[in-house]
């Protein structure tokens, strides 16, 4: 007998079950090309590099994301250059020890109103009993621009 699965369900806060989005499958798809190429690319033992994917997602962004994108790559690569530049879920991502610290969603890529710098659990941003793991970014302002090489420094440890 074969054991076959529904088709992945996620349970809305008024209870009725939806499924993922279009925008959130092809995250998942984008994630495991990701999986796939980083593991062609590290057959050898060689440490992969993932600027170059980094900046072609960049490339693909409208303007207003690339702009953003950029300004924020540029403010991680000068505040922490030991982070390694990767692409997460067809975001620009960028990792300690080959694990996911901060990422840079694009406004477009779900259809919001504002980017996102988002932090995961590796990021050494604790603050006693809760702290924000993601901030709106609408405009790279000096004092914007500070805040995040600022977090981006406490992240990486």
């Amino acid at each position: 007998m074969t054991d076959t699965k529904a088709p992945a369900k996620r349970t809305a806060a008024d209870g009725s079950n939806t499924t993922f989005t279009e925008d959130e499958k092809a995250a998942m798809r984008e994630r495991a090309r990701e999986l796939k190429a980083e593991s062609r690319r590290s057959k050898g033992g060689a440490k992969v590099d993932g600027e170059a994917d980094l900046l072609a997602k960049i490339a693909e962004m409208g303007d207003a994301d690339r702009a953003m994108a950029e300004g924020v790559h540029a403010i991680v690569r000068a505040s922490v250059p030991s982070l390694e530049s990767k692409t997460w879920y067809g975001m620009p991502a960028y990792a300690r020890d080959g694990q996911i610290v901060a990422f840079f969603q694009p406004a477009a890529k779900f259809k919001a109103r504002y980017s996102t710098l988002g932090f995961n659990d590796p990021a050494a941003l604790d603050d006693g009993p809760m702290w924000a793991t993601s901030y709106a970014i609408l405009e790279l302002t000096p004092a914007v621009k500070a805040r995040i090489a600022e977090l981006v420094k406490k992240a990486a440890g």
